[in-house]
């Protein structure tokens, strides 16, 4: 699977982390960054993941910040993107089967690096379900 990932300067420790746990698991990650722990802007690194999903390079996303909020609310300006905020494996497994969720967005500052990697895992591993659930996602856009 081909899954792109972007995190803030607060996410980029876990990113590192969530990069060496998908590629140990065979996955192709494309990094957009950020590259250190310096200050910088998420939107930068979240609309960059945005495009190679909604442009088909990649499949999924996994988004990084501090509360995983900023970072999931610039991905959801895109209309293809459905990021869901995840601290919990529940929530993102419910967000891949309820929501097909193509991105993951995670809180660095409030889960532990073992959370995380489990909620990446549910997410990869979980599939949509379609049906009654189908209807509600084509109504989430409202282009």
């Amino acid at each position: 699977m081909n899954i792109a990932i972007g995190a803030d300067h607060a996410g980029y420790e876990l990113k590192k982390a969530i990069i060496v746990f998908l590629t140990d698991k065979g996955h192709q990650v494309e990094d957009f960054g950020c590259y250190s722990e310096k200050s910088i802007d998420y939107p930068d690194y979240a609309h960059p993941v945005c495009d190679s999903i909604e442009k088909n390079k990649n499949m999924f996303g996994v988004l990084i910040c501090g509360s995983g909020n900023g970072i999931s609310m610039a991905a959801n300006k895109h209309p293809n993107i459905r990021a869901a905020l995840s601290w919990r494996t529940e929530i993102a497994k419910l967000a891949r089967q309820h929501n097909d969720a193509n991105i993951v967005s995670i809180p660095a500052r409030f889960i532990s690096e073992e959370t995380a990697l489990n909620i990446v895992d549910v997410f990869f591993n979980t599939e949509f379900e379609g049906g009654r659930h189908q209807k509600r996602v084509d109504k989430i856009a409202c282009i």
